[in-house]
């Protein structure tokens, strides 16, 4: 069983020196990063950008720079979602939030979900 497989269903697993998790995480900081430097003005572009760094969606969502997490594909963000400036997620499993949301600076959380293994 892979570290990824491994988390997906809520076991421990060590994330720090498998290739697979680190490329992704890797390829998450990238788009963070791009997302992170578009200009505030540039509306369209930030939206599209952040639609590619987060799994699930819905329409009207604003999320201030700076923003960062891990993967990505791990949150799921309601409509009316509101974040301001400095969100940290770390989504090493699923995180959810759901409809008319407001998230103040410089707020940070992680996900964890881990059971014994057998």
């Amino acid at each position: 069983m892979t570290e990824k497989e491994k988390c997906a269903q809520g076991f421990l697993y060590n994330a720090n020196y498998d290739a697979e998790l680190i490329n992704e995480r890797i390829a998450c900081k990238d788009l963070c990063l791009e997302y992170n430097q578009l200009k505030n003005s540039d509306m369209e572009k930030r939206n599209e950008s952040i639609k590619k760094i987060i799994g699930k969606t819905k329409e009207n969502i604003c999320i201030e720079p700076s923003f960062w997490c891990d993967y990505g594909y791990n949150i799921e963000i309601g409509e009316n979602f509101y974040a301001n400036h400095n969100l940290i997620i770390l989504d090493c499993a699923s995180v959810k939030f759901g409809d008319n949301v407001f998230i103040g600076p410089n707020c940070c959380g992680a996900s964890f979900r881990c059971k014994a293994k057998k």
